[in-house]
Protein backbone atom coordinates (compact mmCIF):
# COMPACT_ATOMS: atom_id res chain seq x y z
CA UNK A 1 0.00 0.00 0.00
CA UNK A 2 0.82 3.11 -0.85
CA UNK A 3 -0.19 6.89 0.18
CA UNK A 4 -1.47 7.59 -3.17
CA UNK A 5 -3.25 3.83 -3.51
CA UNK A 6 -4.69 5.11 0.58
CA UNK A 7 -5.89 8.26 -0.75
CA UNK A 8 -7.41 6.30 -3.61
CA UNK A 9 -9.62 4.21 -1.43
CA UNK A 10 -10.21 6.87 1.17
CA UNK A 11 -11.56 9.23 -1.93
CA UNK A 12 -13.47 6.64 -3.86
CA UNK A 13 -15.92 6.56 -0.74
CA UNK A 14 -18.81 8.85 -1.07
CA UNK A 15 -19.12 12.65 -0.29
CA UNK A 16 -15.43 12.30 0.92
CA UNK A 17 -13.54 15.10 0.42
CA UNK A 18 -9.40 15.73 1.02
CA UNK A 19 -8.54 18.70 3.95
CA UNK A 20 -5.62 19.11 5.99
CA UNK A 21 -5.06 19.69 9.93
CA UNK A 22 -1.65 19.93 11.78
CA UNK A 23 0.09 19.56 8.41
CA UNK A 24 -1.20 16.41 7.72
CA UNK A 25 -3.82 15.26 4.91
CA UNK A 26 -7.18 14.22 6.31
CA UNK A 27 -10.33 12.67 4.80
CA UNK A 28 -13.42 13.84 5.64
CA UNK A 29 -17.04 12.65 4.97
CA UNK A 30 -19.46 15.76 5.19
CA UNK A 31 -16.54 17.77 7.56
CA UNK A 32 -16.05 14.77 9.99
CA UNK A 33 -12.65 13.24 9.42
CA UNK A 34 -12.29 9.38 9.39
CA UNK A 35 -8.86 9.25 8.03
CA UNK A 36 -5.29 10.88 8.26
CA UNK A 37 -2.29 10.83 5.85
CA UNK A 38 1.20 10.48 7.25
CA UNK A 39 0.55 10.61 10.84
CA UNK A 40 3.37 9.94 12.76
CA UNK A 41 5.50 9.95 9.41
CA UNK A 42 4.90 9.64 6.48
CA UNK A 43 5.56 5.51 6.36
CA UNK A 44 1.40 5.62 7.84
CA UNK A 45 -1.62 6.44 7.98
CA UNK A 46 -4.53 6.36 10.82
CA UNK A 47 -7.98 5.34 10.57
CA UNK A 48 -10.59 5.69 13.20
CA UNK A 49 -12.61 2.23 14.25
CA UNK A 50 -14.27 1.47 17.73
CA UNK A 51 -12.12 0.09 19.84
CA UNK A 52 -13.79 -3.91 18.97
CA UNK A 53 -13.15 -2.83 15.11
CA UNK A 54 -9.31 -2.14 16.46
CA UNK A 55 -9.29 -5.51 18.05
CA UNK A 56 -10.01 -7.29 15.16
CA UNK A 57 -7.94 -5.41 12.66
CA UNK A 58 -5.08 -5.89 14.69
CA UNK A 59 -5.19 -9.55 15.09
CA UNK A 60 -6.10 -9.89 11.45
CA UNK A 61 -3.25 -7.58 10.14
CA UNK A 62 -0.89 -7.22 13.49
CA UNK A 63 2.00 -6.26 10.91
CA UNK A 64 -0.06 -3.30 9.41
CA UNK A 65 -2.57 -2.22 12.19
CA UNK A 66 -1.30 -0.88 15.67
CA UNK A 67 -3.13 1.35 18.06
CA UNK A 68 -2.22 5.23 17.92
CA UNK A 69 -0.65 5.83 21.21
CA UNK A 70 -2.75 6.98 24.48
CA UNK A 71 -5.92 7.81 25.06
CA UNK A 72 -7.07 8.17 21.18
CA UNK A 73 -5.66 4.61 20.41
CA UNK A 74 -7.80 3.68 23.42
CA UNK A 75 -10.78 5.41 21.95
CA UNK A 76 -10.03 3.30 18.14
CA UNK A 77 -7.75 5.45 16.24
CA UNK A 78 -5.43 2.94 14.41
CA UNK A 79 -2.29 3.43 13.17
CA UNK A 80 -1.78 1.90 9.45
CA UNK A 81 1.52 0.87 8.46
CA UNK A 82 1.47 1.93 4.62
CA UNK A 83 4.10 -0.91 3.13
CA UNK A 84 2.33 -3.61 5.07
CA UNK A 85 -0.89 -2.81 4.32
CA UNK A 86 -3.16 -5.27 2.09
CA UNK A 87 -6.00 -3.24 0.17
CA UNK A 88 -8.34 -5.70 1.20
CA UNK A 89 -7.55 -4.83 4.61
CA UNK A 90 -6.87 -1.21 4.14
CA UNK A 91 -10.05 -0.72 2.22
CA UNK A 92 -12.13 -2.46 4.89
CA UNK A 93 -11.08 -0.50 7.85
CA UNK A 94 -11.34 2.85 5.71
CA UNK A 95 -15.03 1.27 4.70
CA UNK A 96 -15.75 0.80 8.58
CA UNK A 97 -13.81 4.42 9.94
CA UNK A 98 -16.47 6.11 6.75
CA UNK A 99 -19.07 4.62 8.48
CA UNK A 100 -18.43 5.71 11.88
CA UNK A 101 -18.13 9.62 10.73
CA UNK A 102 -21.31 9.47 7.99
CA UNK A 103 -24.53 10.35 8.78
CA UNK A 104 -26.73 7.40 9.65
CA UNK A 105 -28.84 7.93 6.28
CA UNK A 106 -25.59 7.99 4.18
CA UNK A 107 -24.12 4.93 5.58
CA UNK A 108 -27.17 2.69 5.48
CA UNK A 109 -27.37 3.46 1.79
CA UNK A 110 -23.54 2.88 0.80
CA UNK A 111 -23.23 -0.79 -0.50
CA UNK A 112 -19.22 -1.07 -0.61
CA UNK A 113 -17.68 -3.09 -3.64
CA UNK A 114 -14.70 -4.78 -3.69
Amino acid sequence: MTADAFRRLALGLPETSEGAHSGHPDFRVRGKIFATLAWPDAAWAMVKLTPEEQEFFIHAEPEAFVPVKGTWGRQGSTNVRLKAGKQPAVRSALVAAWRRAAPQRLADEFEPTR
